[in-house]
């Protein structure tokens, strides 16, 4: 479809020519204490409007008569519970959290240290947080010790809110042991931590320092929301640079609510009263914005899900939940629908449960193979959207956009950008590349509501990161391209394009034509060195099929990826695993089975899923002659 066919072309058109006049508009769908007079400063967007978050996720629909409407179902398999809150119930939980965080001596301003895994309570924290002003940054639970302590130096909280455990399939995550490590890792002093004490491993409470979350819960007072500017910043979310060293993503209240809400409608396409499910983790930007906020915003019921898509119990773990919840919108990254597939690739839980009233999936944190896009449609016989943005922008940055009309999508693309977003694809010299050929791609200043104004203390990092690449632009640090119709294309980070004897290639196409052999159940590309050609490109990859046949699955994608690419790409090697490093979010760590291929030491993510899986690619390359030729 091209971009001309729906409500979809006016839109973006308006965004783009006439931004003052179009995000007033979507202003107006927030609740303020102070409406804005300006949509976009240079202090900021709706930078003289005063409202708060909170009171527009919550309590507004209890003003408007919809305090009985579901707004949270919990659904944690690994703990064998399950809980409703009403919008009501919800303003009331929130409001004595906030009050607890109050009475432990948090005030407007401060930052607050949220250390929990998917449970309620982490929700009713950073709302509690946004109810009175105070800025909440989640960092994931069972980071190491050292990470959480790197940024506690960092935001220097007033104040903890932790677990004592996280539930994961078969081990019990000791949260409170791992903050006691960070804090005495950490130069900054915490003053109190305030620990929400879990019956499958309850922690030892310092009582010159702990406070026990049932107990201070019970003995605190409801607060009401508190006013803030648009531009006061809601919360930091941290996510890890090129040197390892964490950056402090802002987000803003006014701005952020305004965006998301847009989002739910116009891309989306839910309505108030919908259920909306974010199969993430609130540590992540994804359960930040569509799990906790945006949801909510809009007046839809939100699902809070703490397990697996595999082995809690079984492949059907998502099904059964969007058939039980009556989901309507589903959100989730492309990694969890492979794994799924490789368990049950006939569907059959599918077969099992149903979908219900299941009207569209969403798919966005990772490359989206097309075989894999293909799988779902067929299997769900509903639109599988994949669509793509960051943590630093917020929201969706490039996607089909339901709400306004669109409704064909193509394997292989994110979509169109999405209104508010001026994208660009430039090359080395910052000069706009033709249609259908690869360059970095770019967002023009300025960025619409709802993403980074900057980072935390780190102005300078901001610039560096974001800005100093190409002048004017805001460098996503991605390359791809756009095709005739306008879709865009991510084929892969900059730093993935590999050159091979003066060709640049990226790695991503030729994960492509891997991905689609249906014995490959998951593969990494990577660029390693070689003394003759610069890169060679290798294939790490998780078959479905049996070792012995390995040899000839070899020749096969060998021979596929010269029919596709030609001898350029100089494809001789794969390597086979049985499983690939990944982050917690689901993002396969692309420079660390690079480093091993290449016979580096390697730095461990904080974020790295499984160490096993390191042993598993290690072993896997062998001796580094195995890939010399």
């Amino acid at each position: 479809m091209s971009m001309e066919d729906s409500s979809y072309a006016e839109a973006y058109r308006r965004s783009i020519e006439e931004p003052e006049a179009f995000w007033i508009d979507a202003s107006q769908e927030v609740d303020w204490v102070r409406s804005p007079t300006t949509a976009r400063t240079d202090a900021g967007w709706f930078a003289d409007g005063v409202m708060n978050t909170c009171f527009n996720a919550i309590d507004r629909h209890v003003e408007a008569g919809r305090g009985e409407q579901t707004a949270l179902i919990y659904d944690s398999p690994v703990s064998g519970q399950v809980r409703r809150y009403s919008f009501a119930e919800m303003r009331d939980r929130v409001s004595r959290v906030a009050g607890m965080i109050a009475q432990a001596g948090a005030v407007k301003g401060d930052r607050v240290v949220i250390y929990m895994p998917m449970v309620p309570e982490a929700m009713f924290a950073m709302l509690a947080c946004a109810r009175i002003g105070v800025v909440h940054s989640v960092v994931f639970g069972g980071f190491a010790a050292a990470e959480l302590a790197k940024r506690i130096d960092d935001c220097e909280p007033a104040l903890v809110l932790a677990a004592s455990c996280g539930i994961e399939p078969g081990r019990i995550v000791p949260y409170k042991r791992l903050l006691d490590e960070a804090l005495a890792l950490a130069s900054h002093t915490v003053a109190r931590c305030i620990v929400l004490q879990r019956s499958a491993g309850p922690a030892d409470i310092n009582p010159e320092r702990d406070i026990d979350w049932s107990d201070a819960v019970a003995d605190a007072p409801s607060l009401p929301c508190v006013d803030v500017a648009s531009t006061d910043p809601l919360y930091i979310l941290y996510t890890s640079g090129t040197t390892g060293a964490p950056k402090g993503v802002i987000r803003d209240n006014g701005g952020h609510a305004v965006a998301l809400t847009w989002s739910m409608k116009h891309i989306y396409g839910a309505k108030p009263g919908d259920t909306f499910w974010a199969a993430s983790d609130l540590g992540w930007v994804v359960g930040h914005s569509y799990i906790v906020y945006a949801p909510l915003l809009h007046g839809c019921t939100t699902v809070l899900y703490e397990g697996k898509p595999v082995g809690t119990p079984d492949a059907g773990a998502f099904w059964r939940v969007i058939r039980e919840y009556g989901v309507d919108i589903f959100f989730t990254a492309p990694t969890a629908i492979r794994v799924i597939r490789r368990e049950d690739p006939d569907g059959s839980y599918v077969a099992q449960y149903g979908i219900g009233r299941l009207r569209a999936m969403f798919l966005a944190g990772e490359r989206a193979y097309p075989e894999t896009v293909r799988w779902a449609e067929k299997l769900l016989k509903v639109p599988v959207v994949d669509h793509w943005w960051q943590t630093e922008l917020g929201w969706l940055a490039i996607a089909t956009c339901l709400g306004l009309g669109q409704r064909e999508t193509e394997a292989g693309s994110s979509g169109f950008a999405v209104p508010g977003y001026a994208f660009e694809v430039l090359d080395a010299d910052h000069r706009p590349v033709v249609a259908g050929d690869s360059g970095d791609l770019v967002i023009r200043l300025p960025l619409p509501p709802g993403c980074l104004p900057t980072l935390w203390n780190n102005a300078e990092g901001f610039r560096r990161s974001y800005l100093d690449l190409h002048p004017r632009y805001y460098a996503t640090g991605d390359t791809g391209f756009r095709d005739e119709a306008g879709r865009i294309h991510i084929m892969s980070r900059i730093d993935d394009i590999i050159n091979v004897a003066g060709h640049r290639l990226s790695t991503a196409i030729i994960e492509q034509i891997i991905a689609s052999h249906p014995e490959v159940a998951e593969c990494a590309v990577v660029g390693l060195d070689d003394e003759i050609k610069g890169n060679i490109p290798v294939a790490v990859v998780v078959p479905r099929c049996e070792a012995s046949r390995h040899t000839a699955l070899t020749s096969l994608l060998v021979g596929m990826v010269r029919n596709e690419l030609g001898p350029v790409a100089s494809f001789k090697t794969v390597i086979f695993t049985t499983k690939l490093p990944k982050t917690r979010s689901g993002k396969i760590l692309r420079k660390v089975i690079r480093d091993i291929g290449n016979g580096k030491a390697i730095d461990i993510p904080a974020t790295l899923e499984d160490s096993a899986s390191l042993a598993a690619v290690e072993e896997a390359f062998g001796p580094p002659s195995v890939v010399s030729g």
